[in-house]
């Protein structure tokens, strides 16, 4: 991250009052004449910095603060207490002028206009943000060259599949170059082809313009693939900042190890090694399994199991044409951390 950074959050927090509502019609007269509040803590008490060209994953359950942060931090909210400053601005006390350097795509609505072609609002679009025709022409070849837009330009937004119409309206939110970009949930409901040709697009745009890039997702395909660093927030509260590497790291549980036999004749000796490591195994820390007639799993706890030792257990008990040694994928570790198994101190923004 950089020393002077581009995004800088401090103590963010935005709470929501709640009327309660009682039941039944008695319940209703009650509400008429004594009503009773809550207090729900979208955001409570936040601190965050990104650095010019990053690209960051913004990640936590149904509920958690995402979207009430994106729109804190593209001036759509108000917070209840703390400090914005991006770009130089606070996004809502001087939004007309802040809005003019952001991108916004949320996945769930469209900014083009839904009757007209593509190709025209892309036009209003230039129009409203001042871009000159050269660079129009120029970012419109690259939008086409890896979004492929060209097909559809002249067709009305209302005709669009889901997957043409996320491709556009990301164009859309970069027509005009902003130097960040707020990504909410940009992949929903997209086949693999469609969300391939949109993480392919960031990289692009982040690599030649170094576009910043906040992205929310439940994709974890989407943070793995574009994305260094993450934010993991829950109940409101930000649980880890940091290199994604090191999310794995700290509550990497399992190991495991792929490997191909070099023949069919390996069969009985790999059911001896089976039988020895269920033997051996303790608490479940080693489990096989056969992925087809030539490919075996073994995955393993790694604070409990030597990986090394492992290898040469499976080397010297059968022969193999080839391995390779694998990280538990990060859908279960965030899967533990969303079910409560969080981390034993809060950690604070990582560098």
């Amino acid at each position: 991250m950089s020393a002077d950074p581009l995004i800088s959050v401090r103590s963010l927090s935005k709470h929501f009052r709640t009327f309660e509502r009682r039941e039944g019609i008695v319940g209703g007269l009650i509400n008429l004449f004594h009503r009773e509040y809550r207090i729900v803590k979208a955001v409570d008490n936040i601190t965050f910095s990104i650095g010019r060209g990053d690209m960051v994953g913004y990640i936590g359950p149904n509920g958690a603060g995402k979207s009430t942060t994106i729109k804190m931090l593209t001036g759509i909210l108000v917070p209840t207490s703390g400090e914005i400053l991006s770009n130089g601005f606070v996004p809502w006390r001087q939004r007309a002028a802040y809005v003019k350097t952001i991108g916004v795509v949320f996945g769930q609505r469209t900014q083009l206009w839904w009757d007209i072609a593509v190709i025209e609002s892309f036009k209003l679009l230039r129009r409203i943000y001042d871009v000159s025709q050269r660079d129009f022409d120029e970012r419109m070849e690259l939008f086409d060259q890896v979004l492929g837009l060209r097909a559809f330009l002249h067709t009305p937004v209302r005709k669009l599949s889901l997957g043409q119409r996320m491709r556009c309206d990301l164009a859309a939110a970069l027509l005009h170059n902003p130097p960040i970009l707020f990504l909410d949930e940009p992949t929903i409901g997209l086949d693999v082809v469609a969300k391939d040709h949109i993480r392919q697009f960031l990289r692009a745009i982040n690599e030649r313009y170094k576009t910043t890039v906040l992205l929310t997702t439940h994709d974890l395909d989407d943070i793995e693939q574009l994305c260094r660093r993450i934010m993991i927030i829950d109940r409101g509260a930000l649980l880890y900042d940091g290199p994604l590497a090191g999310l794995k790291e700290r509550l990497l549980r399992t190991k495991q190890i792929k490997f191909i036999l070099r023949d069919g004749e390996q069969a009985p000796r790999l059911a001896a090694f089976e039988h020895s490591l269920s033997a051996s195994a303790q608490n479940g820390l080693l489990h096989l399994e056969r992925l087809d007639e030539m490919t075996c799993r073994l995955r393993f706890d790694r604070s409990s199991v030597s990986t090394s030792d492992l290898i040469r257990r499976i080397l010297a008990a059968v022969e193999v044409r080839d391995f390779v040694i694998e990280d538990e994928p990060i859908e279960e570790i965030v899967k533990r951390i969303y079910s409560g198994e969080v981390f034993a101190a809060p950690p604070g923004p990582q560098p």
